[in-house]
């Protein structure tokens, strides 16, 4: 069974993040620059403190009126941080995920931030075990002498 810690090994555990008093439209250029729909958001210490993502900005810009460039991260970002640890299974984390509504979980351990994960890595390693298991059982029925 894969872990979080796999995926990060995969992946790599780069993380993009802003401070809460940095101003919407600088955090959308890094995310627009880096191929990414959200940021970790962490305070000066380090600290991860919220996220946000390309959805706050719909959400709590956008469509309030509000300017990108006068709008601090702090005001949009989802400070309630829920994380996932390395020790966890993709499946874990996707029923996380679709139970707290959120696409990107920062990755603790041992209190440290350990890397950061979205929807997108979880889904792509559920289909990766799968298709591994599928092959696998192919290649087992093909093996099998089969009884006439």
């Amino acid at each position: 069974m894969r872990t979080v810690r796999e995926i990060l090994i995969n992946k790599g555990n780069k993380i993009w993040s802003v401070l809460p008093d940095s101003n919407v439209f600088d955090a959308l250029l890094l995310m627009a620059d880096k191929g990414i729909g959200a940021l970790l958001v962490r305070d000066e210490a380090g600290k991860p403190v919220g996220v946000m993502s390309e959805r706050d900005y719909a959400r709590k810009v956008i469509l309030v009126g509000k300017t990108s460039r006068e709008t601090k991260v702090k005001e949009i970002m989802s400070s309630k941080v829920i994380y996932a640890t390395p020790e966890m299974t993709p499946e874990e984390c996707m029923a996380l995920m679709i139970g707290k509504r959120i696409r990107h979980l920062p990755v603790i351990e041992s209190d440290e931030l350990a890397g950061f994960i979205s929807i997108g890595d979880i889904v792509k390693a559920v289909i990766d075990e799968k298709e591994f298991t599928i092959e696998q059982l192919v290649h087992y029925i093909k093996d099998t002498p089969q009884l006439s």
